[in-house]
């Protein structure tokens, strides 16, 4: 399946809110074109360029040092490997909090650079934001519960809505939907509350530690593939332990080139090389020592 290409139609904003109660939704981070188009050929419906890239990919404790030029960046790679599945661009921190001017304009960025959603983190207080977002012609993915950019103000990465902070995520909720928004994350919160918030809404929900009522889930691509290292969330099921395999074949790589055993005959050119052998686009290997090489990908 790795590299195939995807016969089904282009997922559209119109298609995924159109999949609520009747078929969930499956959505994955991806930051780069080889992840983007191995989870785009296993069927995903969305794709999220998401700001927890500061901590799988550049080390970074928390997302709050990612930048609009970086979340730029990713998503360009990304779409190079995408064709079927709907691909979001995170806004990361203080590039929506400021003003709903520099929200739109910075939305925008996203969407230029071939996003065709943002998604924001936030209630009631970012509605308004949403509204103007959205009024400018930008789909926009909410996103309640625990929010990654405020882990200091909740005093860590914490289980919200839990007692009488239900209503509270329940109503940030309603009023992201009311703002426009086409789908909400519901991140680290009660099954129950998820569950309400679901019922409640007309939009799709994506759950994410947020227990299995929800109209989707969405999980780091990293995590669900085994590639991250140490504990993992309560939340995530590991699929693979690609990142014990990669250290295994990166370990023998190491043994063979010491021992002098890789390359080996069946991985080198001869000079003598028949026809067949020959990399392609060469029509003789007879050619002057200063002469200028075509470097493609020899094979």
């Amino acid at each position: 399946m790795y590299g195939s290409k995807s016969a089904t139609a282009k997922r559209t904003v119109p298609d995924l809110r159109a999949a609520k109660g009747r078929e969930k939704i499956a959505m994955v981070t991806a930051y780069d074109y080889t992840m983007a188009r191995i989870v785009d050929a296993a069927g995903v419906d969305m794709i999220l360029v998401g700001d927890s890239l500061g901590m799988v990919v550049q080390g970074r404790a928390n997302t709050l040092g990612v930048t609009l030029e970086e979340i730029a960046y990713h998503t360009r790679c990304v779409l190079r490997g995408v064709e079927r599945a709907h691909v979001v661009g995170d806004m990361p921190f203080l590039s929506y909090q400021v003003s709903s001017q520099d929200a739109v304009q910075h939305a925008g960025r996203l969407i230029q650079e071939g996003a065709e959603s943002v998604k924001l983190e936030g209630g009631i207080e970012f509605a308004e934001t949403v509204y103007r977002i959205t009024r400018a012609g930008i789909p926009v993915v909410g996103h309640v519960g625990l929010l990654p950019q405020s882990v200091h103000a909740m005093g860590g990465f914490k289980v919200q809505g839990r007692g009488d902070d239900a209503a509270r995520v329940i109503r940030d909720a309603k009023a992201l939907e009311q703002a426009g928004a086409f789908a909400v994350v519901i991140e680290g919160v009660p099954p129950d509350v998820a569950r309400e918030i679901t019922k409640e809404l007309s939009i799709p929900t994506i759950g994410i530690g947020a227990g299995p009522h929800c109209d989707g889930q969405v999980l780091v691509s990293n995590d669900l593939l085994g590639l991250s290292l140490g504990n993992s969330p309560k939340f995530v099921k590991r699929y693979a332990e690609l990142g014990e395999n990669a250290a295994s074949a990166v370990a023998a790589y190491v043994d063979e080139v010491r021992k002098g055993t890789f390359p080996g005959r069946e991985h080198t050119y001869r000079s003598n090389e028949s026809r067949e052998d020959r990399s392609p686009g060469r029509e003789s290997t007879n050619l002057p020592i200063d002469a200028p090489l075509e470097l493609d990908y020899w094979h």
